[in-house]
Parts: structure tokens; sequence; C-alpha cells
């Protein structure tokens, strides 16, 4: 699965612990239910959506589509 900027905050740390850092780093609340995109924009957000995939070692070339 790829993480994607529509994707809640609490829902990523809770499935991915690891990411729980990478949000620490970009001062993002793991407890929050808000998607990424409601957080962060622009650059700061592709980059903290990066840092997330590499960390959970996922991205668009390693997933399908729709799973």
């Amino acid at each position: 699965m790829v993480i994607t900027k529509d994707m809640p905050v609490s829902g990523i740390a809770n499935s991915w612990d690891k990411t729980k850092e990478v949000f620490k780093k970009y001062d993002v609340p793991v407890n929050s239910n808000m998607a990424l995109k409601e957080i962060l924009q622009g650059e700061l957000l592709d980059l903290l959506i990066s840092d997330l995939n590499k960390v959970i070692g996922s991205s668009r070339t390693t997933c399908i589509e729709g799973g």
C-alpha cells in the first residue's frame, strides 16, 4: 500500500509504528484524525509523503492501483 495525501495521520501511525518518527520530524501530531493534505501543503506535503513511504518500504512502483 502507498501512503497518500488523503490518509489520516492517526491511521498511518497506527498501521505503521515506524512512521511516528517521520511525523515527529515534521512536527505532525500522530493522534490527529486529519488527512495529511489538511496539515501540510506543497513541497512539505510531498516530502512528508515521500519519507513516510520510504520508511514503510512502499512506492508507486511497488504497488498497483487499488491494492
